[in-house]
């Protein structure tokens, strides 16, 4: 009977901890989803400089023209010889442009990437724990046990 006991506050806790989890993971979500337009910008900006793009300002009324002919905040190849840069224009928040070669822009997509892996990894933990999701509908009852028995606590 002590077994039983100590199993259930056992079981008792680990959904506490399991519940307090899926509200921190929201939390953050959350936090994130809240970012604004213009921190999103800046993030992507430090992400260019740290991959070695260099910030060109559009200090001059020339620069200013050209810079407006560009489409903003997107990505633009130009190729010079044997040689590709990349631009990446940004009219609002830094007024510049950002320059780089084929190493810069490899750099800068391979960091994109690792990081919307890690985005939908934490998309995947968050959808598992969401408590709206009607498991019983599924076959799982409400202590876990379903077809299978025994349960998984």
């Amino acid at each position: 009977m002590e077994t039983g006991r100590t199993s259930m506050g056992y079981r008792t806790t680990l959904r506490h901890l399991y519940t307090g989890g899926a509200l921190l993971l929201a939390a953050s979500a959350s936090l994130t989803a809240c970012e604004s337009v213009h921190d999103q910008i800046v993030d992507k900006e430090n992400s260019l400089a740290a991959a070695g793009f260099v910030a060109r300002p559009a200090n001059t009324p020339e620069r200013q023209v050209m810079l407006q002919k560009l489409p903003p905040n997107r990505f633009l190849q130009k190729s010079f010889g044997d040689h590709m840069l990349y631009v990446y224009s940004d009219p609002k928040v830094c007024n510049c442009l950002y320059v780089g070669n084929q190493a810069a822009y490899g750099r800068y997509m391979s960091y994109v990437q690792a990081q919307n892996l890690a985005d939908q990894q934490q998309m995947t933990a968050d959808m598992y724990q969401d408590a709206s999701w009607n498991w019983g509908m599924w076959g799982w009852g409400g202590g876990w046990g379903g077809p299978w028995g025994g349960g998984w606590w």
